[in-house]
């Protein structure tokens, strides 16, 4: 069987060049490589804030537009939204029976976005982890590209696997593989060099979005945070230029330990200007591209329901398979 690589990103508005350089880039080059499904996990979308519904469903098509335009080919890979294949719920169901209290009391994501008074927390925030598990086994997927902030939901996936195979004593499920995408491309906010780059920050000026305008990545750039220090010779203890010089080299293609050396010889105002005229190189088509997609949702409402269906074609044979294995009368 074909290697699957199974990944997604939350609809949560148009996308960021961290979603960009973080994931959604590496992405393009696993396709090439492997069976890929790349999800706009909507049902994920839903277990804290809860959006109006034609702002959550505009935000879905605007995912799938923001992946066709940074390079995901509806030809070569499978794009879908969550849930429209029940069987990403139906598989969390079964294997939340599966998986100890204990296993999911030890998530720090939990504690981090419940915040003090989790008693008002979501069922579905708390389960989230046994969801993305269902996401992954659902596929038999083998290699998982995710960052370091969601590398223990991907043990966890791994764990739940090994219990159901080991309770019935069959190798049924393929252990998902963790593919940890480059570091380098792990984007923090301009503002903060400490905290991940997300549109969740209240400063508009922490985060470059896959839609901003030429003249808005300029003045974000301008704006972004630097030090007292001057010259690229050590960025130890020194965040925010870490995190600059992070973006322009995963942009450039060039190492950090270039980058570096090249911009040593000149300020950071010269470095700024450059660093703006990378990205805006790389947003503005990626901008155009999305705009024009977005002018006809009939045509990606229709890319969508294709990936549904293929998707849907190996949900279903697995779920069938795992019914008869727990022993469901079908």
């Amino acid at each position: 069987m074909t290697d699957i690589v199974f990944s997604g990103i939350q609809p949560s508005g148009v996308l960021h060049l961290g979603n960009y350089l973080g994931a959604i880039k590496q992405w393009v080059d696993l396709q090439k490589q492997y069976k890929s499904l790349f999800c706009i996990v909507d049902l994920h979308a839903i277990t804290a804030n809860k959006l109006p519904a034609d702002e959550l469903r505009n935000n879905i098509f605007k995912a799938a537009a923001t992946y066709i335009a940074c390079g995901i080919d509806p030809k070569q890979s499978i794009i879908f939204s969550q849930s429209t294949v029940s069987g990403h719920a139906e598989l969390c169901w079964l294997l939340e029976c599966y998986t100890p209290i204990g296993w999911l009391n030890r998530m720090t994501q939990f504690k981090d976005k419940a915040g003090s008074d989790k008693q008002k927390a979501s069922l579905g925030l708390y389960s989230y982890p046994v969801l993305m598990a269902a996401d992954i086994l659902l596929y038999q997927t083998k290699y998982v590209p995710v960052g370091d902030d969601q590398k223990q939901h991907l043990e966890l996936a791994r764990d739940i696997a090994s219990a159901f195979n080991n309770h019935y004593k069959l190798e049924h499920f393929t252990i998902p593989e963790i593919l940890i995408l480059d570091q380098t491309s792990r984007i923090m906010s301009l503002r903060d060099g400490t905290n991940k780059m997300s549109k969740s920050d209240p400063s508009e000026y922490s985060c470059i979005n896959l839609d901003d305008t030429d003249d808005l990545i300029i003045k974000k750039i301008e704006k972004a945070k630097t030090d007292s220090e001057h010259g690229f010779t050590d960025l130890k203890g020194r965040p925010e230029i870490n995190n600059l010089v992070n973006i322009y080299s995963a942009l450039s293609g060039s190492s950090v330990e270039k980058t570096c050396e090249e911009m040593n010889k000149h300020d950071m105002k010269y470095f700024k200007k450059e660093l703006a005229e990378l990205i805006i190189s790389i947003v503005s088509p990626i901008r155009e591209k999305i705009n024009d997609l977005l002018k006809d949702q009939s045509h990606l409402h229709e890319i969508l329901k294709n990936g549904t269906e293929k998707a849907a074609e190996i949900a279903n044979q697995n779920l069938k398979e795992i019914k008869n294995i727990i022993g469901f009368v079908q």
